[in-house]
C-alpha cells in the first residue's frame, strides 16, 4: 500500500505569507518588555544576535527543504541525513514545543479580544474555528494567512508611525546604554527575540504541498525572514525611542503604549485589533505546521499510525489536525501557560539544532550555503538554550526523554 501523500497547491506567495503569519505574530506586540527588562537598549544587540542565529537556522532549513521536499520539516530531514533517532528527537521537540505555543497564541488572542472573564471560552472557540479553516484545505489556510498578515502589517505601520511621532525618550541610545544589560542579559534578550523568526519552520513543514519545492521553499524562507527582520527592527527602534528602555521594560503592551505617547487617541484600539489578528495568524500557521509534523511522524510509525490519514476530499492530514487541536484545547482549558514559554523555547531550539547538524552533513549538489552558517546556527541554538530558566530546561529534558523512551519501547515490541 502506498504511503499517503498531500497535494502540491501552494505557490511562492502563499508560502511566504504562511511564514510571515507565523513570524509576525503576537511577539511583535509583546516581546519588547521582557527583552528590555533583560538588556535595556542592549536588546538591539540581542535582536542582531537573534537574527544571525535565525538566519543560520533559516538557511539550513532552506537547504534541507530543497533536498527533501516532503512534509515534516526537520523531522524528515533528520531521518534522511542523520538517522531515525535524530529525526524523532527533532520532530518530538517541535510537536511538544509548538503545541504549547498554539495554546499560548490562543490565550494571547483572547487577552486582547475577549471581555474580562471570557478569555478561556474565546480561546477555545478560536482554536476550534481555526482547526475548521485548516480542515478545508491548505489553500484556505494560505488565503486566511494573507488577509491576517496584510492587516497586521498595516497595524504595525500605524503603530510605528505614531511612536515615531511621540517625543523622544532622552538618552535612550548611546554607547553606554547598549551595553547596560551585560553579556548574559544581552544573550537572554536574544533568546527571547529569536522566536520572532521561528515561523520559517512552518514553510518547511509544508514541503509536500508547495509547487516546485526545490526552488520555491528556499526562496520563500529567505524572503519571509528578511521581511520579518525589517519589521522587527522598525518596531524595536520606534518603541525604544518613544518609551526608553525603562518604560519599555515596564510595559505589558509596549507598542500600544509607545503609539499612545503620540497623543493620537484612536491608535490604542487599532493596535489592540492588530495584536489580536497577529495572534490569529500565528495560531493558524502553528496548527498547520504541528499537524504536518505529526502526520509525517505517524507515517513513519513514530506516532500512532492512525494519525497518518489524508482526507479524501480536502487532502489534509485531518486526523493529525484533530489530535493537535485536542491537545491545544486541553492546554487552553486547564493550564496556565505563562511558565511554559521557556519549555516551548527549549523544544524549538532542539529542533533547530538538529536542522543545523543535518545541513552540516550535506555535500555535493545539495549544498547551497556555506558550512559556517550551519556552525553559527548550531552553536547559537546551544547558547540561547543556556539562557533559558533552569526549570524550563529541566522540564524540556524530562518530556524529550519520555518521548525517546516511548519510541524505544515501541521498537523493542516491534522487534
Amino acid at each position: 500500500m502506498a504511503s499517503p501523500s498531500l497535494q502540491r497547491r501552494l505557490g511562492l506567495t502563499d508560502a511566504v505569507f504562511i511564514g510571515l503569519g507565523a513570524m509576525i505574530g503576537a511577539g511583535v506586540f509583546a516581546v519588547w518588555g521582557p527583552a528590555a527588562d533583560a538588556a535595556g537598549t542592549g536588546l538591539l544587540i540581542g535582536l542582531a544576535i537573534a537574527a544571525v542565529v535565525a538566519f543560520g537556522n533559516a538557511t539550513s532549513s532552506a537547504q534541507l527543504a530543497a533536498a527533501h521536499p516532503t512534509s515534516g520539516g526537520t523531522y524528515a530531514y533528520g531521518r534522511a541525513e542523520l538517522g531515525p533517532w535524530w529525526g524523532f528527537t527533532a520532530g518530538w521537540g517541535f510537536v511538544i514545543g509548538k503545541t504549547a505555543s498554539c495554546a499560548a497564541m490562543a490565550l494571547t488572542f483572547a487577552a486582547y479580544a475577549a471581555p474580562p472573564g471570557w478569555e478561556r471560552p474565546v480561546a477555545l472557540a478560536t482554536v476550534a474555528a481555526l482547526t475548521i479553516v485548516n480542515w478545508f484545505g491548505v489553500t484556505r489556510t494560505a488565503q486566511a494567512a494573507r488577509v491576517i498578515v496584510v492587516g497586521v502589517l498595516l497595524t504595525l505601520a500605524v503603530g510605528v508611525t505614531a511612536s515615531i511621532s511621540a517625543p523622544d525618550a532622552p538618552g535612550w541610545l548611546t554607547a553606554g546604554t547598549l551595553g547596560e544589560g551585560g553579556v548574559y542579559g544581552t544573550l537572554q534578550s536574544a533568546g527571547l527575540l529569536f522566536f520572532a523568526f521561528a515561523g520559517y519552520a512552518r514553510i518547511a513543514t509544508l514541503g509536500e504541498e508547495v509547487r516546485d519545492p526545490q526552488r520555491l521553499i528556499p526562496r520563500a524562507i529567505v524572503l519571509a525572514f528578511l521581511i520579518a527582520l525589517a519589521v522587527y527592527i522598525a518596531v524595536a527602534v520606534a518603541v525604544l525611542g518613544a518609551l526608553g528602555p525603562a518604560g519599555t521594560a515596564a510595559s505589558t503592551q509596549p507598542l500600544a503604549d509607545a503609539a499612545a505617547a503620540s497623543g493620537w487617541g484612536w491608535v490604542d484600539p487599532v493596535v489592540r485589533v492588530g495584536a489580536a489578528a497577529a495572534s490569529l495568524g500565528a495560531l493558524l500557521a502553528l496548527i498547520a505546521g504541528v499537524s504536518r509534523t505529526t502526520f509525517a511522524m505517524a507515517r513513519e510509525h513514530d506516532l500512532p499510525v492512525a494519525l497518518a490519514r489524508v482526507h479524501p476530499r480536502w487532502h489534509v492530514p485531518h486526523r493529525a489536525e484533530l489530535a493537535v487541536a485536542a491537545a491545544v484545547l486541553l492546554l487552553v482549558a486547564f493550564v496556565d501557560l505563562r511558565g511554559a514559554i521557556g519549555f516551548s523555547s527549549f523544544g524549538v531550539l532542539l529542533y533547530y539544532l538538529v536542522a543545523n547538524v543535518a545541513a552540516f552533513r550535506q555535500r555535493g549538489g545539495a549544498r547551497r550555503y556555506p558550512v559556517a552558517l550551519q556552525v553559527i546556527g548550531g552553536i547559537g541554538c546551544l547558547v540561547l538554550a543556556a539562557t533559558l530558566p533552569w526549570q524550563s530546561v529541566a522540564a524540556g529534558v524530562i518530556v524529550v526523554a519520555a518521548g525517546i523512551a516511548y519510541r524505544a519501547v515501541r521498537l523493542r515490541r516491534a522487534a
